[in-house]
């Protein structure tokens, strides 16, 4: 997994790039969980993800509580095919904001 973060206005952009499992849930985690402490929107590009399992779906779970708590919110972005089926075979879409 690699990763870039641009900033515009409020609203942190994380890049995702690779595949996100157990290996680098917790760097993911060190990426993303700062910015929403930040109190800053979150958008998360995941069009260059070609594979997420259950642990990076976790990531996407906690970060989207996390925000919630802290009123503010993550956004899914260009989301691949491959981790789309994967958040829709988990009925996930009723609950992260996909964009």
């Amino acid at each position: 997994m690699s990763y870039r973060v641009t900033e515009e206005n409020n609203i942190s952009t994380v890049y995702l790039d690779g595949e996100i499992d157990m290996d680098v849930t917790e760097r993911a985690k060190e990426v993303i969980m700062p910015l929403i402490e930040a109190k800053k929107e979150v958008h998360l590009n995941l069009k260059d993800v070609q594979y997420m399992d259950s642990s990076g779906i976790s990531v996407l779970i906690e970060s989207h509580q996390k925000a919630t708590e802290l009123g503010t919110k993550v956004t899914l972005k260009e989301i691949s095919k491959s981790v789309l089926k994967v958040i829709m075979m988990a009925k996930l879409e009723q609950i992260l904001n996909l964009d």
